[in-house]
């Protein structure tokens, strides 16, 4: 690989780290909502109302409650997925980057 297609690889790379930074950024507000929905659950009488659609519904408590916790591990387990994902995206960039470092010295 010649110094331009490394370069090009790094920029892919570099827009791959940006997009999973985008993704991990709305799973993260998402894991928050749903932090603060099992919060008001918490500190909620025995009735609660759920939205579905454009309409409020009563719900039942224990089972929203139940939904919102396998959210929040689906969540957590995606944002540590993308952690990974980034960490991995940005050893490969950095080799690049010292590859293409060295081929600009010589």
């Amino acid at each position: 690989m010649d110094k331009n297609e490394k370069i090009e690889e790094m920029q892919i790379l570099e827009q791959k780290i940006q997009n999973s930074f985008l993704q991990k950024q709305s799973f993260q507000m998402e894991y928050s909502e749903t932090q603060a929905s099992l919060e008001e659950i918490k500190n909620s009488g025995d009735e609660i109302f759920k939205i579905v659609g454009q309409l409020m519904v009563k719900a039942d408590k224990l089972k929203v409650k139940e939904e919102l916790l396998n959210k929040e591990k689906i969540l957590d387990l995606r944002i540590k997925t993308i952690e990974k994902q980034e960490a991995s995206l940005m050893e490969e960039l950095n080799k690049l980057r010292e590859e293409v470092m060295k081929t600009m010295k010589k």
